[in-house]
């Protein structure tokens, strides 16, 4: 957990709540988890149906949300207005609708909680913490931005929130999440829920686990394939590719050079670090210690040289799968190449 996303959940609960938030950024799970813990406490459940609205952008304007805002709650001592998408709100933009806003929020209403979920589209800049309006809201209320994780903290993430489930989890069961998933935390935490209906009780999530529940195929999945190549195991190795080549919307070629070339390039810090000591090569590498082995077995496998072939292999076939030089080449193909080329 983010420890500014953490303190502001924690205030929440505690019901120490602020007249305005604007939270933004580009990781709509933190977002959304911080409206649905307001809801949940923001307003009694009996006087919801007066006093609780939630919009979305694409269907209101600043104007409207406003003039909700400034409605006294109905025979209750508060209402909540939550917007949510509110990047999308007609004249969000304005020059003179960001004047509006900056004056309600630095006079809001003492029996309203106004709460505009702003998130970073792709392609588009994010909230601007330098404007006005915004600053605003941070002077009279809570203003909280929240990006998107590094690909290698999730399996970090993965264990935190197994943890905060009261679930133990396996380090390469996070792994294998979170080269399966990626940093998609909504679809994450969706799929750790579905396993933890499963699960029985005391139970440890294993790599067994999210394979058998997630749909992950035991032999056949990235893993296989970097301890394949690793053993030079060509045969195995041309399995799983033939897998792979079968199954593409389970297995998308982007997916698997991505984990293939963070792997790669980890086996190459390995090999360039002076300090082959575990703890200092997991720190170094960003990994639980349970995987340094893994790297270390493949930074003897193939020489420096050869790595940066590799990796330069690697970035070709990234290129080939986007059209260049070969356009009519099938992702397979590609794949089928790579292998070969890491192999020989």
């Amino acid at each position: 957990m983010i420890p500014a996303v953490d303190a502001l959940l924690k205030d929440i609960r505690n019901k120490r709540i602020a007249p305005v938030y604007l939270v933004h950024g580009d990781e709509p799970y933190y977002l959304d988890r911080i409206a649905e813990e307001l809801e949940k406490v923001a307003v009694p459940v009996a006087e919801r149906g007066f006093n609780q609205f939630v919009l979305f952008g694409k269907d209101t304007d600043v104007g409207a949300v406003l003039n909700y805002a400034r409605r006294y709650p109905f025979m209750a001592e508060r209402q909540l207005v939550l917007v949510k998408e509110a990047q999308q709100m007609a004249g969000i933009g304005d020059k003179s609708a960001q004047t509006l806003l900056e004056d309600y929020a630095l006079n809001p209403l003492s029996s309203t909680i106004l709460m505009l979920c702003y998130t970073k589209e792709d392609g588009k800049p994010g909230l601007d913490e330098r404007k006005a309006w915004v600053k605003a809201f941070g002077a009279k209320g809570k203003l909280l931005g929240v990006k998107k994780i590094y690909d290698n903290k999730v399996p970090d993430w993965v264990g935190e929130y197994c943890r905060e489930q009261g679930v133990k989890v396996s380090p390469k069961a996070c792994q294998l999440l979170a080269d399966h998933i990626g940093n998609d935390l909504k679809r994450l935490a969706g799929e750790i829920d579905k396993i933890l209906i499963n699960l029985h009780v005391g139970e440890e999530i294993s790599a067994a686990t999210v394979e058998r529940l997630v749909g992950i195929s035991k032999e056949y999945n990235v893993f296989e394939l970097q301890k394949a190549l690793c053993q030079r195991d060509v045969v195995k190795a041309n399995q799983i590719v033939d897998y792979f080549a079968r199954n593409p919307k389970d297995n998308p070629l982007v997916v698997i050079l991505a984990q293939l070339f963070s792997y790669f390039g980890k086996v190459l810090l390995v090999q360039s670090s002076k300090d082959q000591s575990e703890k200092a090569l997991a720190s170094l590498l960003g990994v639980n210690p349970f995987f340094v082995k893994d790297y270390l077995s493949a930074a003897r496998t193939f020489p420096l040289l050869k790595v940066a072939d590799i990796i330069h292999a690697i970035r070709r076939a990234d290129a080939l799968s986007k059209g260049i030089e070969a356009p009519t080449m099938h992702e397979g193909d590609i794949l089928r190449e790579l292998v070969f080329s890491v192999l020989h």
